[in-house]
């Protein structure tokens, strides 16, 4: 069950959980707050908590107000479009023959018919993206799946509030589709957190553990990832 809480000006999503510690989280892209509190914690605690942490929530609000955006995409030649964490140039070029999309050293090109709409071309690009993100992924996660654990399933989705997420219950894990866009670094960083979390389901002190001792690194990634340009009219 989602409450709202509101604390000074600050405002927070509560959610109650079978958990034993209170956790609070500061979502992206504009710095929602999320709390996750223990089921028979008062909410004076809860309040006292949340106020106790409200230099770092509003540190990590401004860092989303401070990341740079992508403007609105227009899918006309010249634009910035962005593959594996690098910066492409969107070339299009006419043909009567099939619709398709080609990377090169600097540009992504789109091979259209000369009418194609913009949500065409849109279309067609995201069919890329996607096609590209399975391919990665299924190249990486065997051995990632062998070192730590197996899910039943996976499947890529747009997400506006995480790079990704694991059903402990059904073994299932879910990616970003917007993890395409970023470094490959980041997208193993988010494989490797969602296969931990078939082992342990909580953000807590085994977990960290298991996050370090397979990928040391993680941290920096994380901040990395975090820190990254955002979609202005799409946020994953």
């Amino acid at each position: 069950m989602t409450e709202t809480m509101t604390i000074g000006s600050l405002q927070c999503e509560l959610h109650r959980k079978a958990i034993k510690n209170l956790h609070i989280a500061v979502l992206p892209p504009h710095g929602r707050v999320r709390v996750s509190a223990p089921e028979a914690m008062r909410d004076t605690a809860i309040s006292a908590a949340v106020a106790s942490r409200l230099v770092w929530i509003k540190r990590q609000q401004q860092k989303f107000l401070d990341q740079p955006r992508q403007s609105g995409r227009q899918m006309v030649g010249g634009e910035g479009h962005f593959l594996w964490g690098r910066s492409y140039r969107l070339k299009i070029v006419f043909t009567a023959g099939r619709a398709k999309v080609e990377a090169g050293k600097q540009y992504i090109t789109l091979f259209v018919k000369a009418d194609s709409t913009q949500q065409e071309r849109m279309r067609l690009l995201e069919n890329f993206y996607r096609r590209t993100l399975k391919q990665e992924i299924s190249r990486i996660l065997p051995r990632w799946q062998e070192k730590i654990a197996a899910p039943a399933a996976w499947g890529i989705k747009r997400m506006k509030t995480k790079w990704g997420s694991c059903n402990t219950e059904s073994r299932r894990i879910w990616l970003n589709s917007e993890l395409v866009k970023k470094p490959h670094d980041c997208l193993e960083y988010i494989l490797v957190h969602e296969l931990v979390h078939l082992l342990e389901r909580h953000h807590n002190e085994r977990f960290q553990t298991l996050m370090d001792t397979h990928l040391p690194n993680w941290r920096h990634t994380r901040d990395s990832l975090n820190g990254s340009v955002l979609s202005e009219e799409k946020w994953i």
